[in-house]
């Protein structure tokens, strides 16, 4: 049934033509196509005949040479870090019989994992549609946007890489709003940009951002955004469907290198990360800072702050508030996700998710309060459901 299909598609270990199982020797190595997708050598070789000919990539038919493949490095850092059986990712995906879920202390399961390599590349952002339940990631492959519908399908993929005014150079983060419009931060020219759930460029605002980088919409379809450069955090309002922008007004500055930022749908309440210098040799560190929605700030914590009341340094990369108005951050030093707790008790310290991350870049809620997770270490989204 559809379950088994999912699970054949949704390993990233098996090479999807034949299901058969990555691994180190000859015939299933994975290769690279030049367009993305990844085979085993022995399905390449199939495909081209004895004769070494021309084949046709079995998913998006782009015809390529056998010696224009390349072996898909990664995988096969992957499957060496992985041991021979596989079993550290097959359990870490859930697929042991809910070996995940029994790990999450919330009851989390793992329902879904999308993308994954030749689908996504980096991709740095995600955001649900909370009327469809669709969800649009921003990636940097040729279309920089994908949609998915709610049970896993790629819908629509837009936003073209180039230089026409609505193309799309380098997304750094995506928010759907209420009245289903798709708005990206993009770093490569510095503008915020909206289409509609068709991919038709509706507005480009380049007014004065030094760096737009995170951004949350409120229910009212407004849309909180954070400029990393500037050290600031805006309010813009615009009248989507027609292409006007109203209203863009800087309502926080003096912050540290802002990035994610989250919008809790019931109060109003405003979360931003603070990406902190380096002191040293270190990574540098990361401070949640919550405010009202009246824009008074309610309370903070660095790494610092929290590494005396948590047993690991945070390095939050992501946040979200969750339907009961908790701030949830995803944690690339743990590769985890964290749940910190409500403003007024902040901070608790609640791991949600423990494993199968690997570099955990972005945070969502669907309407079904479906947790999503996206993971850029293996260019994935991965959807988690109480089980």
């Amino acid at each position: 049934g559809m379950a088994a299909e999912d699970e054949a598609e949704l390993s990233l270990l098996e090479c999807r033509v034949c299901f058969e199982p990555y691994g180190p020797d000859e015939q299933r190595r994975p290769l690279n196509l030049p367009c993305g997708h990844v085979l085993c050598r022995g399905c390449v070789g199939a495909l081209a005949g004895g004769e070494r000919r021309r084949l046709e990539c079995p998913f998006c038919r782009r015809p390529c040479w056998p010696a224009e493949t390349s072996e898909c490095r990664p995988l096969l850092q992957l499957l060496e870090l992985l041991g021979p059986a596989g079993g550290g990712l097959a359990s870490a995906l859930g697929r042991s019989g809910g070996g995940a879920a029994a790990r999450t202390p919330a009851g989390l399961g793992l329902r879904l994992c999308l993308g994954g390599w030749g689908s996504l590349v980096n991709p740095t952002g995600v955001a649900a549609c909370r009327g469809s339940g669709r969800l649009a990631v921003a990636h940097d492959g040729k279309k920089r946007i994908h949609v998915f519908g709610p049970s896993g399908w790629c819908l629509r993929r837009f936003g073209e890489r180039g230089d026409a005014d609505n193309d799309i150079k380098y997304p750094l983060d995506v928010t759907v709003t209420a009245d289903g419009h798709v708005v990206v931060t993009d770093g490569g020219d510095c503008s915020v940009k909206a289409f509609d759930f068709d991919g038709r460029g509706v507005l480009a605002v380049r007014e004065g951002f030094c760096l737009p980088w995170g951004l949350d919409a409120t229910p009212k379809s407004e849309i909180i955004l954070t400029d990393s450069e500037a050290g600031a955090l805006y309010r813009l309002t615009a009248d989507f469907p027609r292409g006007e922008l109203k209203k863009c007004q800087m309502i926080w500055s003096r912050l540290l290198s802002p990035r994610a930022v989250a919008v809790c749908q019931t109060s109003g309440a405003v979360v931003v990360i603070e990406h902190l210098k380096a002191r040293g040799p270190s990574k540098g560190s990361t401070r949640v800072k919550i405010f009202s929605a009246e824009m008074d700030l309610i309370c903070q914590m660095d790494s610092f702050g929290l590494n005396l009341v948590f047993p690991s340094k945070i390095y939050a990369t992501a946040v979200a508030f969750d339907k009961e108005g908790r701030v949830v951050v995803t944690d690339v030093c743990s590769q985890a996700v964290i749940c910190l707790g409500k403003p007024e008790e902040f901070p608790i310290f609640n791991p949600l998710i423990s494993h199968g991350l690997s570099y955990p870049v972005g945070l969502t809620y669907m309407a079904n309060d479906s947790l999503v997770v996206l993971d850029s270490g293996d260019h994935s989204i991965k959807i988690y459901s109480s089980t």
